[in-house]
């Protein structure tokens, strides 16, 4: 199972990531602010209509009350709309945080590899001392 995601984490092209990742938290923010700037829309009161009305005034009532209702679903998703850009924004920033660590292990990871290498070749030539003694 390891094995299946390291050969996965080996596939990613790591330095294109990397590289994008500013752009995409930049993408994230941009989006924010322009939705952040939206104000919604106020929602109209709704207004109780006479029970006896003629029918062009039982219509227009319809009307309004289907704006009405028009205006605060509008509202409602302005609202979902800055939830949802808010979360696109906290992801991007996480996705950048994590390109970090992850660009930051890679270069550890070279510099414990070459320490291994030079320790192994050290132990190998005093072992050679040793041995030729």
């Amino acid at each position: 199972m390891a094995i299946g995601w390291i050969s996965l984490l080996k596939t990613v092209p790591w330095t294109d990531v990397i590289s994008t990742a500013p752009v995409v938290a930049d993408g994230a923010k941009k989006l924010w602010n322009a939705v952040a700037k939206k104000s919604a829309p106020a929602a109209a009161p709704i207004e109780a209509a006479p029970t006896a009305l003629a029918p062009e005034a039982e219509a227009l009532a319809q009307v309004q009350a289907r704006l009405a209702l028009i205006e605060t679903t509008a509202s409602e998703l302005q609202h979902q709309m800055l939830a949802s850009s808010e979360l696109i924004k906290a992801l991007a920033d996480q996705n950048t945080g994590l390109i970090k660590r992850a660009e930051a292990n890679r270069v550890r990871l070279l510099w414990l590899s070459g320490a291994v290498v030079v320790a192994g070749v050290l132990a190998a030539i005093s072992l050679a001392m040793v041995l030729t003694r």
